[in-house]
C-alpha cells in the first residue's frame, strides 16, 4: 500500500473513531437548533446543595431555638398560619381561613382538607389538637419555644385555656386573656404540626426522624456533614416543590464555603463574609442576595454571675465597646450600630433612647465606683459558626478584647462546639458571651419578652436577666390589642432595659447570602429561614 493510502485510511479511521465519541459519549443535546448541556436522564438539574455554617441541634422544630434548625425544618413541617414570602404578614397554611371573637378570647380555625402527613396519615383537627397538647404539657427544657404563650399549661401566665376539635377540619382555641401577637405567633417556625403517629412512634427520637406535611420529606442525617430531604409527591399544593432533592451540607468556614459555592460543589450558601461581596458580584456565575434585616447581634452579660450582677459594671462595658470600629471593620458598611434590643424595623422601636457613647473614661469611672478599679480577668466566650447578625464572630471578639483591655478587663476568648454553645449559655454557664436573634414573627414581644422577660430565662434569656417592672410592661402589651398603646409600652420596656444594661447591643445588620447564577426565585424572609418550595434553577 502507498504512503498515500495509508494516509488516506489513517485519516478515514480518525473520522470515524471522532463520529463514534460522539455517538457514544454525548455531551450536547439540541434543542430548537440551541445546544445546552446536557443533565442526567435528560432532565432539568433538580438537586439544589445548601451550604451552611453549623449543623442542627434537632429536626423537631419545638425542641430548639436555633436558627439551622429551623433552616431545614421549613421544609419539613408547615404551620397553621404562613408570613408573606419576604415580611411577616400573615397569610393562609394548614388554615385555610380563621375568625377572632369581639372580646380577643376565641380564634377559630377552618383547616385545609385532604392534606396528608409524609407518613400518609390525616392531617385534620385533632392532629392540631395533639401537637398542642403535647407542647402546653412539656416544659422549657423540652419545648423552649413554647413560652411564647406565656409558659406552659400548669403556669398561671399561660395564656391557652384550651384547644378543642370542633368538627375534622374546625379547631378552636381558647384564651385566657387577650395576646396580640396570638396569631403572629402560631405562624413561627417552631409551631410545625407534626404527624401525631410518627410523634408516638420515635418518642424522643422524633427529632431526628421528622414527619410533617411540607414541601420536602426527610430522608438523612449524617451529624455534622449533610442532611437530605427529597420531594414530597403527595404536597397538597400542586405543582410544587419545583425541586426534586435538597442537601443541606455543613461547611464551618464562610470563606471555605464560598470556595465551594466557587468549585459548584453547592449552589447557595449562606454568612457571606461583607468582605467577600465584591469577589462574588466580580464573578458571573454568582449571584449575591441579601436577606432583609431583622436581627441584633449582642454581647450578653450574665446578671446573675459576678462582677455582671453589679449594673454599674454592666454599664462600663456598654461604655467601653466601639461598635462603629467593629462594623467598619467586619460590616462593609451593611449594619447599623444597636442601641436597643430591637432593630429599627420592628414597631415600637425606641428611637429617642441615647446610646452609651464610647467613653473610656466614663467606663473606668464606672468600674471604680462599682469598686472594680483595678479591672478584673473574665472568660469571653465567642460564637464557633458564622450567624446573620455575626459573619465572623472570633475576630468581633478579639476587637472586644482590645476594647476591654484598655478599661482593665483581661478578658480570655473562649468557644466549644456550637450545640454545646447554646447548652451552657441557656443554663447561664458563661460570664459574657456573643450572641444575637433573628426575629421569628416581626413583632417586638418577639425581641424584648422572648429574649429578655424573667419568664424565658432556661430558654432564650441566655442573661438570666429577671425585673419585676419590665415583666409588667411587657406583659400589659401582650394583653393590649391597639398597637398605639402597646408601641408606648414596648418604649417603656427599651427605657428599662437600656439602664439595667443586661447586654452590650452591638449591630443590625443585613444578612448576605450568595447562589449560583441559575438558582431562580430563592426568596430570602427576614426570619432567616424559608421553605425552598419555589426555588428552581434556570
Amino acid at each position: 500500500m502507498s504512503k498515500k493510502s495509508i494516509k488516506l485510511l489513517l485519516i478515514s479511521l480518525l473520522a470515524l473513531s471522532m463520529f463514534l465519541a460522539g455517538c457514544g459519549g454525548k455531551t450536547t443535546k439540541e434543542t430548537g437548533g440551541k445546544k445546552e448541556p446536557a443533565t442526567s436522564g435528560g432532565s432539568a438539574k433538580d438537586t439544589l446543595v445548601y451550604g451552611r455554617g453549623g449543623d442542627s441541634t434537632s429536626l423537631d422544630p419545638i425542641t430548639t431555638t436555633e436558627g439551622e434548625a429551623f433552616k431545614v425544618t421549613e421544609n419539613i413541617f408547615e404551620t397553621l398560619l404562613e408570613y408573606g414570602e419576604q415580611d411577616t404578614t400573615l397569610h393562609p397554611g394548614l388554615a385555610k381561613e380563621w375568625k377572632v371573637s369581639d372580646d380577643g378570647l376565641t380564634y377559630t380555625f377552618k383547616l385545609q382538607e385532604g392534606v396528608k402527613f409524609h407518613d400518609g396519615t390525616d392531617f385534620n383537627a385533632d392532629a392540631v389538637v395533639f401537637n398542642f397538647d403535647r407542647w402546653m404539657n412539656g416544659n422549657e427544657d423540652k419545648f423552649p419555644y413554647y413560652t411564647m404563650f406565656g409558659g406552659y399549661k400548669a403556669d398561671e401566665g399561660h395564656v391557652i385555656k384550651e384547644v378543642k376539635a370542633v368538627d375534622p377540619y374546625t379547631v378552636e382555641f381558647v384564651l385566657k386573656r387577650p395576646q396580640a401577637p396570638f396569631l403572629k405567633n402560631l405562624a413561627m417556625s417552631p409551631f410545625g404540626i407534626a404527624s401525631p403517629t410518627a410523634v408516638k412512634k420515635f418518642g424522643d427520637d422524633f427529632r431526628k426522624n421528622p414527619v410533617g406535611t411540607g414541601p420536602f420529606k426527610f430522608v438523612e442525617w449524617k451529624q455534622n456533614d449533610t442532611i437530605t430531604l427529597e420531594k414530597n409527591p403527595d404536597y397538597w399544593q400542586k405543582g410544587l416543590p419545583k425541586l426534586n432533592k435538597v442537601v443541606f451540607r455543613v461547611i464551618p468556614e464562610n470563606t471555605a464555603r464560598l470556595n465551594a459555592l466557587a468549585n459548584g460543589e453547592i449552589d447557595v450558601m449562606d454568612g457571606l463574609n461583607n468582605s467577600d461581596e465584591a469577589t462574588v458580584k466580580g464573578n458571573d456565575k454568582l449571584q449575591v442576595i441579601e436577606r432583609p434585616s431583622m436581627n441584633v447581634g449582642y454581647l450578653g452579660l450574665t446578671t446573675t454571675r459576678k462582677p455582671f450582677d453589679n449594673k454599674l459594671v454592666r454599664q462600663a462595658i456598654n461604655h467601653a465597646v466601639n461598635k462603629k470600629d467593629i462594623i467598619k471593620a467586619f460590616y462593609g458598611g451593611k449594619a447599623l450600630a444597636a442601641k436597643n434590643p430591637m432593630p429599627p424595623s420592628i414597631e415600637g422601636y425606641n428611637d429617642s433612647i441615647k446610646d452609651y457613647d464610647y467613653d473610656l473614661e466614663k467606663a473606668k469611672a464606672l468600674l471604680k465606683e462599682a469598686g472594680y478599679e483595678k479591672g478584673f480577668e473574665i472568660d469571653l466566650w465567642a460564637m464557633p459558626v458564622a450567624r446573620p447578625y455575626m459573619p465572623e464572630a472570633q475576630k468581633v471578639a478579639e476587637v472586644i478584647q482590645a476594647d476591654l483591655a484598655k478599661i482593665n478587663v483581661k478578658a480570655k476568648i473562649q468557644s466549644v462546639d456550637w450545640a454545646t454553645y447554646l447548652q451552657k449559655a441557656t443554663k447561664g454557664e458563661f460570664d459574657m458571651f456573643m450572641l444575637g436573634w433573628t426575629g421569628d414573627n416581626g413583632d417586638p414581644d418577639n425581641f424584648l419578652y422572648t429574649l429578655l422577660d424573667k419568664d424565658s430565662i432556661g430558654s432564650n434569656n441566655y442573661s438570666q436577666y429577671s425585673n419585676d417592672e419590665l415583666h409588667d410592661v411587657l406583659i400589659a402589651a401582650q394583653t393590649e390589642t391597639e398597637q398605639a398603646k402597646r408601641n408606648e409600652l414596648y418604649k417603656k420596656a427599651q427605657e428599662i432595659i437600656h439602664d439595667d444594661a443586661p447586654w452590650v447591643p452591638l449591630v443590625h445588620s443585613t444578612p448576605l447570602l450568595a447562589a449560583a447564577k441559575d438558582v431562580a426565585d430563592y426568596l430570602p424572609h427576614p426570619t432567616g429561614s424559608e421553605a425552598l418550595t419555589k426555588v428552581y434553577f434556570k
